[in-house]
């Protein structure tokens, strides 16, 4: 999952893309709503973390340019207007989910896993490859019974490659979806978490690659 969090206070920010990328979510940060509608237009985002009140362009109006555009991309708003009104109103301009600030931090990944699973495509809770199951929930992975312990990146690129059902995605997808905007192009960082990835999962080997083009899943 890629999220772009739109929150003008600095410390909140920060806070979310910690939080966040601890639960092997791709995290971009902007403070601003005209910044927040130019990444949008760069960069595949499943869902927009998006504050209501932002300096430059309104969060209202972000929230209604991204779903004018009709792109896919869900809104989850997180403000501390939290009035029944305030929620009627947030919904009522296009917002898939509204959460009041304070918070608590386990609900909102629960709510931003919730729009994930309602993108075009069904997400399923529970991935299953050969003899690979991926709980997403849990974040808990098993190898014919045997739990195998990875990183946030490798989780992140496994259910990438998981949920491809067994299409072929290049380094390039991978990067743009597993990693944040500071990724570096020309990096070598896919290469190597597949191969940790790998490593990890043990024989016969799942994670493919298809030469030239990127990586799968199967049994050859």
């Amino acid at each position: 999952m890629r999220v772009l969090v739109v929150e003008d206070e600095q410390y909140m920010a920060r806070v979310l893309e910690i939080g966040l990328r601890r639960e092997a979510i791709a995290v971009d940060v902007v403070h601003d709503g005209a910044t927040a509608l130019e990444r949008i237009t760069v960069y595949d985002y499943d869902t927009v973390v998006l504050d209501r009140d932002l300096p430059e362009v309104h969060g209202d109006e972000v929230c209604r340019r991204i779903v004018a555009m009709d792109i896919g991309c869900r809104v989850l708003m997180l403000t501390a207007a939290g009035r029944l009104g305030d929620k009627v109103e947030g919904l009522g301009l296009g917002a898939d989910d509204y959460l009041a600030k304070p918070f608590d931090f386990p609900e909102l990944v629960a709510r931003l896993r919730a729009l994930y699973r309602r993108s075009p495509m069904a997400h399923a809770p529970v991935l299953a490859f050969a003899d690979i199951t991926y709980d997403t929930h849990r974040r808990r992975v098993t190898r014919a019974g045997t739990e195998v312990r990875l990183t946030a990146k490798e989780l992140a690129v496994l259910e990438l490659l998981m949920r491809a059902d067994g299409g072929v995605l290049s380094a390039e997808y991978l990067l743009d979806k597993a990693w944040d905007v500071h990724a570096d192009p020309f990096t070598n960082a896919v290469r190597l978490v597949v191969h940790t990835l790998r490593k990890k999962l043990g024989e016969p080997r799942l994670v493919q690659t298809a030469i030239s083009a990127g990586y799968y899943l199967g049994t050859e």
